[in-house]
Protein backbone atom coordinates (compact mmCIF):
# COMPACT_ATOMS: atom_id res chain seq x y z
CA UNK A 1 0.00 0.00 0.00
CA UNK A 2 1.52 3.58 -1.26
CA UNK A 3 1.58 6.34 1.25
CA UNK A 4 -1.59 8.17 -0.49
CA UNK A 5 -3.86 5.06 -0.38
CA UNK A 6 -2.54 4.84 3.29
CA UNK A 7 -3.84 8.06 3.94
CA UNK A 8 -7.21 7.50 2.66
CA UNK A 9 -7.59 4.22 4.68
CA UNK A 10 -6.21 6.16 7.57
CA UNK A 11 -9.19 9.27 6.92
CA UNK A 12 -11.88 6.31 5.76
CA UNK A 13 -11.54 4.66 9.41
CA UNK A 14 -10.65 7.57 11.81
CA UNK A 15 -14.03 9.46 9.64
CA UNK A 16 -15.88 5.74 10.63
CA UNK A 17 -14.30 5.59 14.78
CA UNK A 18 -15.77 9.39 15.01
CA UNK A 19 -19.03 8.82 12.76
CA UNK A 20 -19.93 5.71 15.04
CA UNK A 21 -19.36 7.69 18.45
CA UNK A 22 -21.38 10.28 17.30
CA UNK A 23 -24.63 8.33 16.20
CA UNK A 24 -24.43 5.78 19.44
CA UNK A 25 -27.37 8.03 21.17
CA UNK A 26 -29.23 6.58 18.16
CA UNK A 27 -28.07 2.82 19.37
CA UNK A 28 -28.18 3.39 23.58
CA UNK A 29 -31.89 4.92 22.98
CA UNK A 30 -33.53 1.66 21.40
CA UNK A 31 -32.25 0.55 24.96
CA UNK A 32 -34.15 3.71 26.77
CA UNK A 33 -36.60 1.03 28.24
CA UNK A 34 -34.05 -0.75 30.40
CA UNK A 35 -32.51 1.11 33.29
CA UNK A 36 -29.11 2.60 32.37
CA UNK A 37 -27.02 0.70 34.76
CA UNK A 38 -28.47 -2.46 33.53
CA UNK A 39 -27.56 -1.32 30.16
CA UNK A 40 -24.16 -0.30 31.07
CA UNK A 41 -23.08 -3.38 33.08
CA UNK A 42 -24.06 -5.38 29.40
CA UNK A 43 -21.98 -3.32 28.11
CA UNK A 44 -19.47 -3.83 29.79
CA UNK A 45 -19.84 -7.97 29.85
CA UNK A 46 -19.88 -8.36 26.67
CA UNK A 47 -17.44 -5.44 25.88
CA UNK A 48 -14.80 -7.79 27.80
CA UNK A 49 -15.78 -10.95 25.67
CA UNK A 50 -15.86 -9.25 22.27
CA UNK A 51 -12.41 -7.72 22.97
CA UNK A 52 -11.11 -11.27 24.39
CA UNK A 53 -11.86 -12.79 21.43
CA UNK A 54 -10.21 -10.09 18.95
CA UNK A 55 -6.98 -10.25 21.43
CA UNK A 56 -7.32 -14.13 21.45
CA UNK A 57 -7.50 -13.94 17.04
CA UNK A 58 -4.96 -11.48 16.92
CA UNK A 59 -2.20 -13.08 20.20
CA UNK A 60 -2.24 -10.03 22.06
CA UNK A 61 -2.95 -12.00 24.93
CA UNK A 62 0.68 -12.03 26.21
CA UNK A 63 0.88 -8.03 25.85
CA UNK A 64 -2.22 -7.92 28.49
CA UNK A 65 -0.12 -9.69 30.44
CA UNK A 66 3.42 -7.77 30.25
CA UNK A 67 1.21 -4.99 31.28
CA UNK A 68 -0.39 -7.04 34.62
CA UNK A 69 3.11 -7.84 35.42
CA UNK A 70 3.73 -3.81 36.25
CA UNK A 71 1.97 -2.74 39.15
CA UNK A 72 2.07 0.74 37.69
CA UNK A 73 0.28 0.06 35.06
CA UNK A 74 -2.01 -2.28 36.11
CA UNK A 75 -2.38 0.67 38.68
CA UNK A 76 -3.14 3.25 36.32
CA UNK A 77 -5.49 1.16 33.95
CA UNK A 78 -7.58 0.51 36.64
CA UNK A 79 -7.93 4.28 37.12
CA UNK A 80 -8.85 4.29 33.34
CA UNK A 81 -11.23 1.64 33.78
CA UNK A 82 -13.03 3.75 36.99
CA UNK A 83 -12.80 6.90 34.27
CA UNK A 84 -14.43 5.28 31.27
CA UNK A 85 -16.63 3.49 33.72
CA UNK A 86 -18.13 6.82 34.96
CA UNK A 87 -18.11 8.41 31.09
CA UNK A 88 -20.18 5.27 29.89
CA UNK A 89 -22.63 4.89 32.51
CA UNK A 90 -23.42 8.43 32.41
CA UNK A 91 -23.87 8.87 29.05
CA UNK A 92 -25.77 5.91 28.71
CA UNK A 93 -28.30 7.57 31.44
CA UNK A 94 -28.24 10.72 29.80
CA UNK A 95 -29.41 9.36 26.46
CA UNK A 96 -32.19 7.56 28.26
CA UNK A 97 -33.04 11.00 29.90
CA UNK A 98 -33.14 12.73 27.22
CA UNK A 99 -30.13 14.86 28.03
CA UNK A 100 -27.95 14.41 24.59
CA UNK A 101 -27.06 17.60 24.00
CA UNK A 102 -25.64 18.42 27.22
CA UNK A 103 -23.47 14.90 26.85
CA UNK A 104 -22.59 16.20 23.27
CA UNK A 105 -21.46 19.56 25.11
CA UNK A 106 -19.30 17.55 27.46
CA UNK A 107 -17.44 15.88 24.37
CA UNK A 108 -17.05 19.76 22.96
CA UNK A 109 -15.41 20.77 25.90
CA UNK A 110 -13.22 17.35 26.84
CA UNK A 111 -10.39 18.82 24.15
CA UNK A 112 -10.28 21.84 26.55
CA UNK A 113 -10.27 20.34 29.68
CA UNK A 114 -7.44 18.54 28.33
CA UNK A 115 -5.32 21.67 28.23
CA UNK A 116 -5.83 22.65 31.46
CA UNK A 117 -4.41 19.26 32.36
CA UNK A 118 -1.60 19.76 30.58
CA UNK A 119 -0.72 22.61 32.01
CA UNK A 120 -1.83 21.37 35.46
CA UNK A 121 0.20 18.31 35.34
CA UNK A 122 2.36 17.71 32.46
CA UNK A 123 3.44 21.81 32.95
CA UNK A 124 2.61 22.75 28.94
CA UNK A 125 2.12 26.46 28.45
CA UNK A 126 -0.42 27.91 26.79
CA UNK A 127 0.11 30.43 23.75
CA UNK A 128 -2.00 33.71 23.50
CA UNK A 129 -4.67 32.17 20.92
CA UNK A 130 -5.30 29.03 23.70
CA UNK A 131 -5.89 31.12 26.48
CA UNK A 132 -8.23 33.32 24.23
CA UNK A 133 -9.76 29.84 23.58
CA UNK A 134 -10.01 28.74 27.15
CA UNK A 135 -11.93 32.40 27.90
CA UNK A 136 -14.56 32.08 25.00
CA UNK A 137 -15.03 28.27 25.85
CA UNK A 138 -15.89 29.29 29.63
CA UNK A 139 -17.64 31.81 28.55
CA UNK A 140 -19.70 29.27 26.65
CA UNK A 141 -20.35 26.98 29.70
CA UNK A 142 -21.81 30.26 31.69
CA UNK A 143 -23.78 31.21 29.39
CA UNK A 144 -25.80 27.59 28.85
CA UNK A 145 -25.75 27.24 33.00
CA UNK A 146 -27.49 30.38 33.07
CA UNK A 147 -30.12 28.83 30.42
CA UNK A 148 -30.31 25.35 32.78
CA UNK A 149 -30.51 27.84 36.02
CA UNK A 150 -27.39 25.49 37.44
CA UNK A 151 -24.28 23.94 36.15
CA UNK A 152 -24.20 21.58 33.19
CA UNK A 153 -22.95 18.83 35.88
CA UNK A 154 -23.51 15.89 33.36
CA UNK A 155 -21.23 17.91 30.78
CA UNK A 156 -18.80 18.68 32.98
CA UNK A 157 -18.50 15.37 34.21
CA UNK A 158 -18.60 13.42 30.68
CA UNK A 159 -15.54 16.21 29.90
CA UNK A 160 -13.92 16.13 33.05
CA UNK A 161 -13.74 11.91 32.92
CA UNK A 162 -12.85 11.73 28.94
CA UNK A 163 -9.69 14.24 29.62
CA UNK A 164 -8.94 12.81 32.39
CA UNK A 165 -9.11 9.26 31.15
CA UNK A 166 -7.21 10.78 28.01
CA UNK A 167 -4.29 11.65 30.45
CA UNK A 168 -3.73 8.46 32.01
CA UNK A 169 -3.37 7.26 28.45
CA UNK A 170 -1.07 9.86 27.52
CA UNK A 171 1.30 8.61 30.82
CA UNK A 172 0.41 5.09 29.82
CA UNK A 173 0.71 4.03 26.25
CA UNK A 174 -1.45 0.43 25.69
CA UNK A 175 -2.66 -0.71 22.36
CA UNK A 176 -6.20 0.61 21.57
CA UNK A 177 -7.72 -3.70 21.46
CA UNK A 178 -5.69 -4.45 25.12
CA UNK A 179 -6.76 -1.10 27.05
CA UNK A 180 -10.55 -2.16 26.21
CA UNK A 181 -10.15 -5.73 27.21
CA UNK A 182 -7.98 -4.93 30.47
CA UNK A 183 -10.56 -2.17 31.46
CA UNK A 184 -13.66 -4.24 31.23
CA UNK A 185 -11.96 -7.37 32.93
CA UNK A 186 -11.26 -4.60 36.13
CA UNK A 187 -14.86 -3.56 36.34
CA UNK A 188 -15.98 -7.76 35.08
CA UNK A 189 -16.08 -8.85 38.86
CA UNK A 190 -18.75 -5.86 40.21
CA UNK A 191 -21.14 -5.91 36.54
CA UNK A 192 -21.13 -10.18 37.13
CA UNK A 193 -21.95 -9.40 40.76
CA UNK A 194 -24.56 -6.86 39.94
CA UNK A 195 -26.04 -8.77 36.82
CA UNK A 196 -26.02 -11.92 39.31
CA UNK A 197 -27.83 -10.10 41.76
CA UNK A 198 -30.68 -8.78 40.06
CA UNK A 199 -31.18 -12.17 38.32
CA UNK A 200 -31.35 -13.40 42.10
CA UNK A 201 -34.06 -10.51 43.02
CA UNK A 202 -36.28 -11.19 39.91
CA UNK A 203 -35.41 -7.74 38.67
CA UNK A 204 -33.12 -8.41 35.50
CA UNK A 205 -34.28 -7.74 31.84
CA UNK A 206 -31.76 -10.14 30.38
CA UNK A 207 -33.65 -13.18 29.25
CA UNK A 208 -37.02 -11.74 29.39
CA UNK A 209 -36.71 -9.68 26.82
CA UNK A 210 -37.49 -9.67 22.76
CA UNK A 211 -35.00 -11.23 20.56
CA UNK A 212 -33.90 -8.24 18.82
CA UNK A 213 -33.53 -6.29 22.66
CA UNK A 214 -31.50 -9.20 23.81
CA UNK A 215 -29.17 -8.85 20.32
CA UNK A 216 -28.77 -4.77 21.07
CA UNK A 217 -28.00 -5.65 25.00
CA UNK A 218 -25.00 -8.26 23.59
CA UNK A 219 -24.14 -5.73 20.41
CA UNK A 220 -23.27 -3.34 23.02
CA UNK A 221 -19.50 -4.83 22.95
CA UNK A 222 -19.64 -4.79 19.36
CA UNK A 223 -20.17 -1.15 18.99
CA UNK A 224 -18.02 -0.32 21.90
CA UNK A 225 -14.85 -2.16 20.76
CA UNK A 226 -14.81 -1.92 16.70
CA UNK A 227 -14.75 2.41 17.09
CA UNK A 228 -11.48 1.48 19.08
CA UNK A 229 -10.09 -0.92 16.50
CA UNK A 230 -11.14 1.84 13.25
CA UNK A 231 -9.53 4.43 15.57
CA UNK A 232 -6.38 2.52 16.42
CA UNK A 233 -6.44 2.21 12.41
CA UNK A 234 -6.37 5.21 11.36
CA UNK A 235 -4.60 7.12 13.91
CA UNK A 236 -1.77 5.01 12.54
CA UNK A 237 -2.02 6.52 9.09
CA UNK A 238 -3.11 10.34 9.65
CA UNK A 239 -1.66 13.04 11.48
CA UNK A 240 -2.59 14.44 14.89
CA UNK A 241 -3.63 17.57 13.54
CA UNK A 242 -5.98 16.04 11.15
CA UNK A 243 -7.32 13.66 14.41
CA UNK A 244 -8.01 17.23 16.27
CA UNK A 245 -10.14 18.29 13.19
CA UNK A 246 -12.06 15.01 12.66
CA UNK A 247 -12.70 14.34 16.44
CA UNK A 248 -15.80 17.24 16.54
CA UNK A 249 -17.47 14.87 14.04
CA UNK A 250 -18.17 13.07 17.63
CA UNK A 251 -20.09 15.77 19.13
CA UNK A 252 -21.72 17.20 16.25
CA UNK A 253 -23.63 13.95 15.48
CA UNK A 254 -24.59 13.70 18.77
CA UNK A 255 -25.96 17.25 18.77
CA UNK A 256 -27.65 17.22 15.57
CA UNK A 257 -29.66 13.47 16.55
CA UNK A 258 -30.61 15.33 20.02
CA UNK A 259 -32.11 18.36 18.28
CA UNK A 260 -33.11 16.71 14.85
CA UNK A 261 -33.91 12.95 15.99
CA UNK A 262 -34.85 13.21 19.86
CA UNK A 263 -36.62 16.77 19.24
CA UNK A 264 -34.64 18.07 22.71
CA UNK A 265 -35.08 22.00 23.32
CA UNK A 266 -32.39 23.97 21.62
CA UNK A 267 -32.76 27.59 22.44
CA UNK A 268 -31.28 31.14 21.20
CA UNK A 269 -29.07 30.90 24.65
CA UNK A 270 -27.94 27.26 23.52
CA UNK A 271 -26.85 28.93 20.30
CA UNK A 272 -25.32 31.82 21.94
CA UNK A 273 -23.51 29.23 24.64
CA UNK A 274 -22.39 26.50 21.98
CA UNK A 275 -21.28 29.25 19.48
CA UNK A 276 -18.70 30.57 21.97
CA UNK A 277 -17.37 27.39 22.05
CA UNK A 278 -17.64 26.44 18.34
CA UNK A 279 -15.27 29.45 17.91
CA UNK A 280 -13.35 28.44 20.98
CA UNK A 281 -12.31 25.07 19.15
CA UNK A 282 -11.42 26.37 16.12
CA UNK A 283 -8.79 28.70 17.36
CA UNK A 284 -7.74 25.93 19.19
CA UNK A 285 -7.35 23.61 16.53
CA UNK A 286 -6.05 26.86 14.24
CA UNK A 287 -3.47 27.65 16.75
CA UNK A 288 -2.65 23.41 16.96
CA UNK A 289 -2.21 23.64 13.23
CA UNK A 290 0.20 26.33 13.18
CA UNK A 291 2.40 25.23 15.90
CA UNK A 292 2.65 21.84 14.06
CA UNK A 293 3.47 23.86 10.88
CA UNK A 294 6.49 25.73 12.81
CA UNK A 295 7.73 22.48 14.65
CA UNK A 296 8.09 21.13 10.46
CA UNK A 297 9.37 24.14 9.39
CA UNK A 298 12.33 24.57 12.19
CA UNK A 299 15.75 22.12 11.36
CA UNK A 300 16.74 19.27 13.66
CA UNK A 301 19.34 20.07 15.52
CA UNK A 302 22.17 16.81 15.61
CA UNK A 303 23.43 15.91 19.04
CA UNK A 304 27.32 16.62 18.91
Amino acid sequence: MNKSSGYSMGITYTIAAYAAWGTLPLYWYLLKELPAIEVFAHRILWSFVFASVILFVIGGWKHCKQILLSGAKTFWMFIAAILISTNWLLFIWAVSSSHVIEASLGYYISPLFSVILGIIFLREKLDLWKNISLLLAIGGVVVIMFQLGGIPWISIVIASSFALYGLVKKLVKVESIASVTLETMFILPIVLFYLFYIGRTGDSSFGHLSLPVTILLIGGGVVTALPLVWFAKGAQQVSLTTLGFLQYINPTLQLLVGVFIFQETFTRTHFMGFSLIWCALLLFSFSQLNLMQRLKAEPIKKVV
